[in-house]
């Protein structure tokens, strides 16, 4: 059988692979069936691997096959030159999930610079420039004049879907690539933002179910690429600041969020309209009032503390009560979702669109075009369909999962 033969594979770039994936020895030889001690012995050439354990090193690796057969490991940049810095992850030293998905968030900004130029189409140039000093509420303020609805439209939106939708296309517009990344826990990362000029990505956790969080974390790392346009953050192999230092950023972010989502002067209006005899925001006052702007209510009551609404006293009451509430929900399950739905999330609407229409002008092939979407060529007539009618309403569109 052919794929029985061994293949004369340079045992550097097993060695390569692995480490460039993040995984240690120990896992790649339970996931492949194999031995550590053989698996050592083909990074060591003392063994060959035969072919289809070498289409199967390629496939958990995320490599071409033909990259194991080369002279000498390629030349990579490190990921942390790409990624903003992130509170709990170690540059350098991240996970296997994580480092793939930076990866494959990476190649896709690539794909689209290499095929909108080949099709001569223009990418908008995103220029929104953010200082630190010059507050939270002025940098809000100034992305939701770029990228918000307005306030009618906000109100009017029928759910949480729809208000993500909303966000992400209008931040798409502006020059910013947004995917969507699986399998990497929420707790190491519900967001991340590639800094790298032309076209910067948002990346979202699309383990995240809850839409309204998902447009949180969009506004959050839109403020990140803002800041590093300004020239006040770097990526993580170059930001020195010290722990303290960079939370009071992640603050900053949080807040500058928080009034694109919900201007304070529009929240002042609601609440001046709003009769409420109780003089304590309860988690129900604070769930409608969320409901209203489709934010999450821990947005809000983030947001009615900047505001000056609550005190830090009172906010830290109903974070107990909400945590509280919390831990008596059920997890949610996703529903079913479609390939097309899938693709979509994960990869958005504008780098679909510009695939097919490279597919369609004969200069990328249909299997490039099914690896660039994930995507098998029998679903290109659903995806087509999907691009033609627009942002769907329906639940399971944009999940990314």
């Amino acid at each position: 059988m052919a794929l029985s033969i061994t293949a004369e594979v340079n045992p550097t770039l097993l060695i390569w692979a692995r480490e460039q994936s993040g995984y240690p020895a120990e896992l790649i030889a339970k996931r492949l069936g194999v031995s550590v001690a053989r698996l050592e012995a083909w990074e060591l050439g003392r063994r060959k691997p035969t072919v289809r354990q070498i289409q199967e090193l390629a496939r958990r690796y995320r490599r071409p096959f033909g990259v194991f057969f080369l002279p000498q490991p390629p030349s990579v940049p490190p990921l942390a030159s790409e990624y903003r810095r992130l509170p709990g992850v170690d540059a350098g030293a991240e996970s296997p999930e994580f480092r793939l998905a930076i990866r494959v968030m990476a190649q896709r900004r690539q794909t689209s610079l290499e095929l909108a130029d080949e099709l001569g189409a223009s990418i908008p140039v995103f220029s929104i420039s953010a200082r630190l000093s010059q507050g939270p509420r002025a940098v809000g303020q100034r992305l939701r004049e770029v990228v918000g609805p307005s306030v009618d439209e906000q109100f009017a939106w029928r759910d949480d879907w729809q208000a993500w939708r909303s966000w992400r296309s209008s931040v798409e517009a502006v020059g910013i690539m947004v995917s969507q990344f699986p399998k990497v826990p929420l707790d190491q990362a519900r967001g991340v933002s590639l800094l790298e000029l032309p076209l910067p990505v948002i990346g979202i956790n699309s383990r995240e179910q809850s839409p309204a969080a998902r447009s949180f974390t969009l506004l959050h790392e839109l403020v990140h690429i803002a800041l590093a346009l300004g020239h006040d953050e770097r990526v993580a192999l170059q930001e020195t600041r010290n722990e303290r230092e960079w939370m009071a950023v992640e603050r900053f972010a949080e807040e500058a969020a928080s009034e694109a989502l919900v201007p304070e002067a529009t929240l002042n209006e609601v609440l001046s309209n709003a009769a409420r005899d109780a003089h304590w925001w309860d988690i129900a006052e604070v769930r409608k009032l969320a409901s209203k702007f489709r934010v999450t209510p821990l947005a809000m009551a983030t947001r009615l503390r900047i505001a000056g609404v609550l005190t830090w006293d009172e906010y830290r009451r109903w974070r107990e009560a909400w945590d509280g509430y919390v831990a008596t929900l059920k997890p949610r399950k996703g529903g079913p979702t479609s390939p097309v739905d899938k693709s979509l999330g994960r990869n958005g609407r504008p780098f679909a669109q510009l695939v097919l229409e490279a597919f369609d002008a004969n200069r990328i092939t249909a299997v490039d075009a099914s690896r660039h979407l994930d995507l098998r060529f029998d679903h290109f007539d659903d995806l087509r369909r999907e691009l033609r009618l627009g942002s769907s309403d329906r639940r399971g569109l944009d999940v990314g999962e």
